[in-house]
């Protein structure tokens, strides 16, 4: 099975909607507001800071992920990237091909490393996706999540430098989708 990782654009909005939705009412890997609305969602996730990307299996798409700066200035060398999968995808490796595709891509654009800043520490499956692909945890914050079943439970912080990682040329897609196997 093929996936397609493309620039997202604002035609995807219904398909990027219906993947954030269910993620943001679960309330449980996002420090996001549970009510936040279609519009407020869409605005935050295409942020004018954020490069927006959807994976797409046979047309239809199967997640949506952002690349951008951490910080502006002098610290605009470290990505940071957010990554939903839609529930139907779920278990397909779509978030391990996004983020591999993301790894490599930042490095093409001249980052230094990636960061998150906060993994829930009971997204296990996140926790163990971002282990396996060279992110380490370099920082626990105790009690920092909010989760909707288990009350405050830690966030990580989790680090992978791009020394090493093979860049992905942008101009192999300009702007037609890039092909990974699943």
């Amino acid at each position: 099975m093929d996936l397609s990782i493309r620039p997202a654009t604002p035609n995807d909005s219904d398909a990027v909607w219906a993947i954030l939705e269910p993620m943001l009412r679960g309330g449980e890997t996002y420090a996001l507001p549970r009510d936040m609305t279609r519009d407020e969602a869409l605005a935050y996730w295409f942020s004018a800071s954020h490069s927006v990307f959807a994976a797409e299996i046979d047309g239809r798409i199967a997640g949506t992920f952002y690349l951008r700066p951490i910080q502006p200035g002098p610290g605009s060398h470290i990505a940071n990237c957010g990554y939903v999968t839609a529930p139907w995808a779920g278990g397909r490796g779509v978030a391990r091909a996004m983020c591999r595709y993301s790894l490599g891509l930042a490095r093409q654009r001249g980052y230094r490393a990636m960061q998150f800043n906060f993994v829930v520490s009971t997204n296990e499956a996140a926790v163990h996706l971002w282990s396996s692909l060279g992110f380490s945890m370099i920082a626990r914050l105790p009690g920092a999540f909010h989760h909707p079943r288990h009350g405050y439970v830690d966030a990580l912080v989790m680090y992978h430098t791009l020394e090493g990682v093979d860049p992905i040329e942008e101009s192999s897609y300009g702007g037609s989708p890039h092909t990974l196997e699943l």
